[in-house]
This record gives structure tokens, C-alpha cells and sequence, in this order.
């Protein structure tokens, strides 16, 4: 495998490739103001997803039938700067109790998991090569985190919802943003600053072949001494390498304790997750013109938002893919990979003719492995997303809505 360098010229010369955008000087400017268009859009996806359930929840009350899903009930997911500091800390203690309860998965399955918290972690590992770049991707994330939140409420009195990161919002300095700036409501600091320390490496996952990609480094590199989650000991991965860690025994799902580390900066997150990435991602007529927007092409500097997001994290677990559920980051980030899915699937029109509520896609994204390697099927409504011991499972077709069978949530 060869080592490509993410270096400024590099990016200012970078062409688009299959509809994705180019990142060039603009990155810097309109890219981070964000446009009205943008506004208009998110807007008139809440209003369809709000008639959408009236006029279900009228129909079904003719019939005699009580819907599961109303307008009264629906909760709106909020971006985590919007919440009142009172909400944050309490998001906060609910995912440090997650962290301190025992974990379900047996000691046999994975002997690095200590914790509840640990356990969505060990089924992300054990699934990533099933849910990333093929049909169930967004399906299999939207339940996830649909659990995880069940699992903060049941498990530890938790009453709010799940909060996201609106990624361009804080582009140009996210380690001073209300999720990384260290204080007593954030998720934590940003690791310490390390001077001269190299940017991420995204290394392949065992078995795929590709280019080994150097980003820019961002503001940390350290290990994370501020805020709720300072000093925090993680004990799964790596899997897919992190650089000067040993990979974790039994695949990443034995013992291999050590600290949070983060590299929080600017650099990757004006590029990739900026507005106008956004709003070309919304603007896309199909699920896979969409999907080839969010998550770019693999093993390349065209990362997608949904690569920009993760990599403006950074550090260990952040930087594997793997096991990247370790950061209590990580669900923020993908609170907003499942609201852009959501307003994007609104945005079709009423569910009732919008195919956006079924369709899976038929592109190399769309099949049941990593990037069709090795070619598969297409990915179906009736395939199973496993939640291992985290969580019960369900079907892709039950999460293809945010409003229908068990969840009833949208985005604010």
C-alpha cells in the first residue's frame, strides 16, 4: 500500500469526482456561512414530516386504531450547543452512568468490554465491515443510536434526547465548540496539544486494499485532560491501526487499556463538513448520488461529511473506524449523519408516494459488503440489523423513517 499526503495544494487542486465536490480556497469563506437555501430546506422537511404524521395519525383514528407515533408525542432532537446547560450535564451524567453500569456481552465474547457503554462498542466492531459503505449503513446507524438512547433512558433515568453536532456550525474552531471545549457540560476537551505531531492516518481495514491517507493534524493529539471525560480509559481496539498503539488482542476485542486521546481542529472539518457540502448533499435526487456525497470514496482524500466528522475527531478511538463508538463524541457526530438522512428523505415529499422511505439504492454502496468486495447482493428491507448484546435487533424496513414503527423522533 502506498502513502498518499493530504497537503494544502494538493486539496486546492483536487477535481470532483462522480458529482462529489472539490475542496479548494472556498472552504474558508461562503463555505462556512450558512445559506439561507439550507435554512429553507431543513425547514420544509420538519413541516412535511409534521403533516406526514397529522394526516397518518387522522386516517389510522377513522379506522379505530390508536397510532403509535403523533404529533404530540413526536421529540425533536436538538443540536448539542441548543441545549440549556442544564440539559448537557444531564446528557453527560446519563452516558457517565452508562460508562460505570457492567456490560452484557460475556467476558468470553470480548474481555476488553468493562461497561454498558463498552457494549455498543463491541458490536460496532464486530459488524463495521456489514454497515459501512454498503445498504444498511444509514439503517443500521439509525437504529443504533435509537438504542443507545433507549439504553441512557431505561438504564439510567436519562429524560432528554439525543443531541447531534450541526458539523459546519463550528467549523472553523470545533475544539472551542460547547461539545469539546473542556468544561463541566462538554463531552470532554480536546486531547493536549502535541507541537509537530503528524495528522491522522486512515489505514485500511484488514483485508481491504487501498491507499494509507494523511490528513492535516488538528489542535490535540494528546490525551484528553479537561472536562467530564478527562483521563478516561478506553480498553477495546484498535483494529483498523492507530499510530504508536498496539492493535488490541482477539481482533480488537480483548484487554488493551489507555487514555482518550483527541485532535480536534479546523482543518478536515472546513473541508469536508462545511455548508456547501451539506447543501449538495441534500440536493441530490437518489439515495446513491446521496450516500457517494456523505461518505466519499474510500481510501481517498475525498472523505465525504460523514469521514470529515469523524476525522475532525481524531485520535484514539476516534480514528478507527472500528471502534470509534468509544469516543462519547461519536454519537453526536452521527446524530447528524442520521438528521441529514432524515431531512433528505423529507424533502421527497409525503411518505405515502416518497420512495426515499423505501429504496435502498442499486450502486456500489448498496450491497451487503464493503463496497461490494466482494460482490453481494443487493441489501433488502427484511435483512436484519444486528445488535449483537447491545440491543435487540430489528429490520432495515422498520428504521426506514424516523416516524414509524418503534421511533418517532425528528430534528430541530
Amino acid at each position: 500500500m502506498k502513502t498518499t499526503t493530504f497537503l494544502g495544494s494538493a486539496l486546492a487542486a483536487a477535481l470532483s469526482v462522480n458529482g462529489l465536490p472539490s475542496v479548494n480556497s472556498r472552504a474558508v469563506n461562503d463555505d462556512l456561512v450558512e445559506p439561507q437555501s439550507l435554512v429553507d430546506m431543513i425547514e420544509a422537511a420538519k413541516a412535511q414530516v409534521i403533516a406526514d404524521i397529522a394526516s397518518k395519525e387522522t386516517e389510522m383514528r377513522k379506522r379505530g386504531v390508536e397510532p403509535t407515533c403523533t404529533v404530540s408525542k413526536l421529540k425533536f432532537r436538538r443540536e448539542y450547543g441548543d441545549l440549556t446547560r442544564a440539559q448537557r450535564l444531564a446528557y453527560v451524567n446519563a452516558v457517565k452512568c452508562l460508562m460505570a453500569l457492567p456490560p452484557r456481552t460475556p467476558a468470553d465474547v470480548a474481555p476488553g468490554a468493562t461497561s454498558r457503554f463498552d457494549d455498543f462498542i463491541v458490536v460496532h466492531i464486530q459488524r463495521t465491515m456489514d454497515v459501512h459503505f454498503t445498504g444498511n449503513f444509514q439503517p443500521w446507524h439509525r437504529w443504533y443510536l435509537h438504542q443507545y438512547e433507549k439504553a441512557l433512558r431505561e438504564e439510567c433515568g436519562y429524560t432528554g434526547v439525543s443531541p447531534y453536532w450541526d458539523w459546519p456550525k463550528y467549523a472553523t474552531a470545533p475544539q472551542d465548540s460547547p461539545i469539546f471545549n473542556g468544561d463541566e457540560y462538554s463531552l470532554g476537551g480536546n486531547g493536549e496539544y502535541i507541537p509537530g505531531h503528524p495528522g491522522q492516518l486512515l489505514v485500511p481495514p484488514p483485508g481491504v486494499v487501498g491507499e494509507i491517507v494523511q490528513l492535516p493534524p488538528g489542535l490535540g493529539g494528546g490525551e484528553v485532560k479537561t472536562g467530564p471525560f478527562a483521563n478516561m480509559t478506553i480498553t477495546l481496539g484498535p483494529v483498523a491501526g492507530i499510530p504508536n498503539v498496539p492493535p488490541g488482542p482477539m481482533g480488537g476485542l480483548g484487554m488493551n487499556p489507555r487514555k482518550l486521546k483527541r485532535d480536534v481542529g479546523p482543518g478536515v472539518n472546513m473541508m469536508y463538513a462545511n455548508y456547501t457540502s451539506v447543501l449538495h448533499m441534500l440536493s441530490q435526487p437518489n439515495i446513491d448520488a446521496y450516500r457517494l456525497v456523505l461518505e466519499g470514496i474510500p481510501h481517498t482524500t475525498l472523505l465525504g461529511p460523514h469521514g470529515g466528522g469523524h476525522f475532525t475527531i481524531g485520535g484514539d478511538p476516534g480514528g478507527d473506524v472500528f471502534i470509534s463508538p468509544g469516543d462519547p463524541a461519536f454519537y453526536l457526530h452521527h446524530g447528524n449523519v442520521d438528521r441529514m438522512w432524515a431531512v433528505w428523505q423529507a424533502l421527497g415529499g409525503p411518505s405515502a408516494s416518497n420512495a426515499r422511505y423505501t429504496d435502498l439504492g442499486s450502486g456500489e454502496y448498496a450491497h451487503i459488503t464493503w463496497t461490494n468486495s466482494p460482490p453481494s447482493r443487493l441489501a433488502e428491507l427484511t435483512d436484519v440489523l444486528d445488535m449483537g448484546y447491545a440491543a435487540e435487533s430489528t429490520t432495515i424496513g422498520n428504521v426506514m423513517s424516523t416516524t414509524g414503527g418503534e421511533l418517532c423522533y425528528f430534528y430541530l
